[in-house]
């Protein structure tokens, strides 16, 4: 029987005008505690971000959702949480926020490869 740890995930969601509450992905985080794994995938559609409104900083939204990645890779690319494990990560970037990149609400599931559930729910949810 192949080992299934309880993992999260939490959506990244783009929020150009908050004033008009529209929002779509623009990634993924999963989170499993039994493996101490936390990473994230971002996929930023410009033609959306654009779409939704015109005057988007679009190398804003890019630079944010790197920023997501890297402190879910941790080392340097972490900043100050370089030394927090992957939970405190992983809490720190769910935490509500009311900036255009926001996290969505937290989901749990089962996986036997969190690596392999971070690209299936980028396909599923975001691409």
């Amino acid at each position: 029987m192949i080992k299934r740890d309880v993992f999260e995930y939490a959506l990244v969601r783009v929020v150009p005008r908050m004033e008009r509450g529209e929002c779509f992905n623009a990634g993924v985080i999963v989170y499993c505690r039994a493996r101490s794994y936390v990473a994230a995938r971002t996929l930023l559609d410009e033609a959306k971000l654009l779409a939704l409104d015109p005057r988007a900083d679009v190398a804003g939204v890019r630079a944010a959702l790197r920023g997501v990645e890297g402190l879910c890779a941790g080392g340097e690319s972490a900043g100050q949480a370089s030394g927090d494990d992957a939970g405190r990560r992983f809490r720190w970037l769910i935490a509500p926020r009311s900036t255009v990149v926001q996290p969505g609400p937290v989901h749990t599931g089962l996986t036997a490869d969190p690596a392999a559930e971070v690209e299936r729910l980028l396909d599923l949810l975001v691409r």
